[in-house]
């Protein structure tokens, strides 16, 4: 009589075993199929590499945990301790690493909005540089200079972000200073012809060239012509050197800020 009480609480139990692992069998070939489609999905969505792996990574063991706490249940565990355990753990660890979570939460939206791709020059956080690899937790930037600054992805989320890289053209801004006894016509002809004989200036739009301010010591002229963006700031640099070249050798004078001081005797 009790051979056969042990021999079905054994059957039971063999029988329950069983089922905990073909639901273990059947969750991790589950959690690699749907994590895998949802992987694709993202790749279609142009989402980034990186991040692709991670979120389908972070899905497959995600319901490979479930299907392991369904089957615990089904062998007769208490799980619902279990779980509680899982939830006061995370819940500790993420608050420790609270700053980490925010850094995390930015790098996924800059993967998912790609306000900026690898190679672009960019302004963010204060900092300026080329991008040279963006991760989950921050983003590397190389400065002019050859710095390798990292930034947190937090940092760059919560402030504005300025990407130079982002059009095929940008606009050079130049703002010239003239004295008040030099000819207006002529100092605007002479940055006209400077303009047009630079190859690397576009046609259209076409430039700029006009008087903007009559300030305290000059009268000052914008010159805003448009470029490929990666001619920036060669064209910048090289029309600098020649309009004062050019109005050395015409005559138009470039004030600079200077005070008279008159001494009054009695």
């Amino acid at each position: 009589m009790e051979w056969n009480v042990y021999k079905g609480v054994l059957i039971g139990y063999a029988v329950k075993l069983i089922l905990a692992i073909l639901i273990i069998i059947v969750g991790r070939f589950l959690s690699k199929k749907i994590s895998k489609l949802a992987g694709m999905g993202l790749k279609r969505a142009n989402a980034d590499e990186m991040l692709v792996n991670f979120l389908s990574d972070l899905l497959y063991y995600a319901l490979f945990i479930i299907s392991v706490i369904i089957a615990l249940n089904t062998l007769g565990f208490k799980t619902t301790s279990l779980a509680a355990i899982i939830g006061a753990a995370t819940l500790a660890i993420g608050l420790s690493l609270q700053s980490n979570l925010s850094n995390f939460g930015s790098g996924v939206l800059i993967l998912l909005t790609k306000p900026f791709k690898v190679g672009d020059f960019v302004e963010v956080g204060g900092i300026s540089g080329s991008v040279q690899k963006i991760s989950i937790f921050n983003t590397e930037l190389l400065t002019p200079d050859n710095k390798k600054i990292i930034v947190p992805n937090s940092s760059i989320i919560g402030n504005p972000i300025t990407n130079f890289s982002a059009n095929d053209t940008r606009r050079v801004d130049l703002t010239i200073g003239i004295s008040y006894e030099s000819d207006i016509k002529k100092a605007k002809a002479i940055l006209e012809e400077i303009v047009n004989s630079d190859e690397r200036i576009l046609k259209e739009p076409a430039c700029t060239i006009a008087v903007a301010e009559l300030a305290d010591s000059s009268i000052n002229i914008v010159v805003r012509p448009w470029v490929k963006a990666s001619d920036y700031w060669a064209v910048k640099f090289d029309l600098l050197e020649r309009i004062k070249e050019r109005f050395d050798e015409e005559g138009i004078v470039i004030p600079y800020p200077q005070m008279d001081v008159h001494v009054k005797k009695d």
